[in-house]
C-alpha cells in the first residue's frame, strides 16, 4: 500500500545519498539487498507484516550509511553479507533444477 511505497522512495533516497557520498559498492549493493529482503519477505501475507515489525531495512541502512561514512565500517562484513545472500539466492535456483532433472531422468531414463 501507501507505506510501501513511501519506504521504498525513503529507501532510494538513502541509497542515493550513499552512492553519491562514496560510500564502498559492498556497502551500497548491502543496502540494495537489504530493501529487497524486506521487500519480498514483507509481500508475504502475515508473515510479511512480523518481518516488517522487526527487519526495518531503512534503519538499519541508515546505520550502514552512518559506519561507512564515518570509517567505522568493515568492507569485509558487508562483502561477507553480500556472499551469503547471493549463495542462498544460487540454491534455491540451482535445488529445484537439479531436483526436476532427477525426476525427468526417474520418470524417462529407467
Amino acid at each position: 500500500g501507501f507505506g510501501d511505497l513511501t519506504g521504498a522512495i525513503v529507501s532510494s533516497f538513502i541509497i542515493s545519498r550513499a552512492l553519491q557520498s562514496g560510500v564502498s559498492r559492498g556497502a551500497v549493493l548491502r543496502m540494495v539487498l537489504n530493501v529487497g529482503i524486506d521487500s519480498l519477505l514483507g509481500a508475504i501475507p502475515f508473515i510479511g507484516d512480523l518481518f516488517d515489525f522487526a527487519f526495518k531495512s531503512n534503519v538499519r541502512n541508515l546505520a550502514i550509511y552512518r559506519e561507512a561514512l564515518s570509517g567505522d565500517r568493515m568492507p569485509v562484513k558487508d562483502w561477507s553479507f553480500v556472499i551469503l545472500v547471493m549463495s542462498i539466492l544460487l540454491a534455491l535456483i540451482a535445488l529445484p533444477l537439479m531436483t526436476m532433472v532427477y525426476v525427468v531422468k526417474l520418470l524417462f531414463f529407467r
